[in-house]
């Protein structure tokens, strides 16, 4: 299983970003192996649509599995169309919050939000 979770800062001890679409850094975990790495949010710095792109991106990266505290309703869409499993996030450290998922402690996700869409 390949995880992944928005990550303030590059280390497992960090806390979670609790935006998921302008999150500086994701945490990649692969369960097999136990490692992780970490990659830059590239859609970070974009205007709008921050949200998709990173999922699309998460996507691209082969994950299974994202644990965010909230998640927008079409960066949702794009991770239901990948078959992505979405949990909710403990308000713990990443490392914390992998343990909490392999210990099956964490819920399914259900605060999908509207989006934050800048009227054009």
């Amino acid at each position: 299983m390949i995880v992944a979770v928005p990550a303030e800062e590059q280390k497992l001890d960090s806390p979670l970003c609790v935006s998921f679409g302008r999150a500086p850094y994701y945490c990649i975990f692969d369960t097999e192996k136990q490692k992780s790495s970490f990659i830059a949010n590239e859609a970070a710095q974009s205007p709008g649509g921050a949200g998709i792109q990173a999922a699309q991106d998460l996507v691209d990266a082969k994950i299974t599995t994202l644990i965010t505290f909230r998640l927008g309703e079409n960066a949702a869409k794009v991770l239901h169309a990948a078959n992505v499993t979405l949990l909710k996030a403990l308000n713990l450290s990443i490392a914390d919050n992998i343990n909490a998922m392999q210990e099956n402690k964490l819920a399914e996700l259900d605060a999908i939000h509207a989006g934050f869409h800048h009227a054009h």
